[in-house]
């Protein structure tokens, strides 16, 4: 079975945690059996592989967030990248023509799309093979997952279904409602849209070609910036004849807010965190290497990372975009396929930030048109390339890079430098790769 993990989105309703390259899925949030924290796209990739290990998943992403899937989940990963944001169908249609043209997958293949974040029980990707099964018997062109919901609510898209049955057909669909239309949608039996779709491979190839005109995947990804905006609900979905809806009554969480989100924290707190003896249902989440005293606090949320501090009745966190859309600053934190990095002080004319390389990992080979940099190595040991001449460097050594030399360094176990950039103008847009074809190096 082919699983398509759509990931896309910058979670500003989870800021300061997220941000336009850092989105809600790969925030270390959930503690898993081993001890360690891990994100959401960790998770979902953890189930699925529980469940089958043989299944061939697919990450539909932006070009932003690929370092960030490579760190959490691998090289191996199979991701298909957009080369910019046009909403749900093109991305769908796009992954499609890269199975279809690149992975040369069969065009009976079955392939189930779902959404990169759900919190979920292994049950819920037992249903997806479930789900993916029933689109390879043809029992319809395109099969839905409802979710059988447990209170009305104003977030979700509803699915009416013409029986009770496991799998019905699809009588009608129906938009975000206010309040009462979704009690009245429950009362007609109705399923939240989970955002999840199975169909024959062949099936939305021929979709994405009677809406779009293109030759193939390369042709497409071309002109990917000239596609229209528009969801795969309202381009395929609402328009398809054929339809079924299978019910599914497990655990299944939309974590898109804070208040959500600590729903499904299993602890209070995650980083440095105190609580005095009257906090009641707080819960804190802290990034930064300082502690987070809590004292008398109710229903509230807090959390702390370089991007900024949250403190907030947990009901009013829902409404926070606004304020952050308003925030404009440098990025504080990212992960990249090598590691990550975090910005510790910023000057006029110089940035200073801590550099985490994982073993085995380097740098892309690189020069500077406008900045010179200092790297001052604070643990781990490794080898620095600078203009071809390899050099190794361990805790304590010193390496000046000065302005438009060629350097990378390579990371024979794990290496955490302190990165000084001098310049009058700083800039991520300042980087000029190289190749660079010296073994061990990549």
């Amino acid at each position: 079975m082919n699983i398509v993990l759509l990931s896309g989105g910058s979670g500003k309703r989870l800021w300061p945690l997220s941000n336009d390259i850092r989105s809600k899925q790969f925030i270390k949030i959930f503690k898993a059996e081993n001890g360690e924290y891990e994100s959401m796209v960790q998770r979902v990739y953890r189930q699925i592989r529980s469940v089958d290990k043989e299944a061939a998943v697919t990450i539909a992403t932006s070009k932003t967030q690929v370092s960030a899937i490579h760190n959490q989940l691998g090289s191996t990963v199979g991701i298909c990248v957009e080369p910019c944001r046009r909403d749900t169908f093109p991305a769908i249609a796009l992954v499609a023509a890269w199975l279809h043209d690149v992975k040369k997958v069969s065009e009976d293949e079955p392939v189930v799309i779902c959404p990169v974040d759900p919190y979920v029980d292994r049950d819920y990707f037992t249903a997806l093979g479930e789900l993916g099964r029933l689109a390879g018997e043809k029992s319809a062109n395109l099969l839905l997952m409802g979710i059988e919901p447990t209170y009305p609510s104003e977030k979700y898209g509803y699915v009416i279904p013409e029986d009770e049955k496991a799998v019905s057909r699809v009588c009608t669909f129906k938009e975000k409602p206010d309040l009462e239309t979704a009690k009245e949608y429950i009362r007609q039996g109705a399923l939240w849209n989970g955002g999840v779709f199975a169909f024959r491979l062949g099936y939305m190839i021929e979709k994405a070609h009677e809406l779009i005109s293109f030759e193939d995947y390369w042709d497409l990804y071309g002109r990917y910036d000239t596609l229209k905006k528009i969801s795969f609900d309202y381009a395929v979905v609402e328009k398809e004849k054929n339809i079924q809806v299978m019910r599914f009554a497990g655990q299944w969480k939309d974590l898109g807010t804070w208040n959500t989100l600590t729903e499904a924290m299993e602890e209070a707190g995650v980083g440095k965190v105190l609580f005095g003896d009257a906090c009641e249902n707080v819960h804190v989440v802290n990034e930064l290497d300082v502690p987070v005293l809590c004292m008398g606090l109710k229903n509230a949320v807090i959390s702390a990372s370089p991007e900024g501090i949250l403190v907030s009745d947990k009901e009013q966190s829902s409404y926070i975009k606004p304020y952050v859309d308003s925030i404009d600053q440098q990025i504080m934190f990212a992960e990249k396929s090598w590691g990550s990095f975090r910005v510790i002080d910023i000057e006029d004319e110089s940035m200073t930030i801590k550099v985490t390389l994982n073993a085995g990992c380097s740098m892309n080979y690189h020069s500077h048109e406008w900045r010179s940099e200092v790297w001052t190595v604070i643990s781990g040991k490794g080898r620095t390339v600078v203009n071809g001449v390899e050099q190794p460097v361990k805790a304590g050594d010193v390496i000046e890079l000065p302005i438009g030399c060629r350097h990378t360094i390579i990371a024979d176990t794990e290496i955490k430098l302190i990165e000084v950039q001098i310049g009058k103008e700083i800039s991520v847009h300042d980087k000029q790769k190289h190749e660079f074809d010296r073994k061990g190096s990549h």
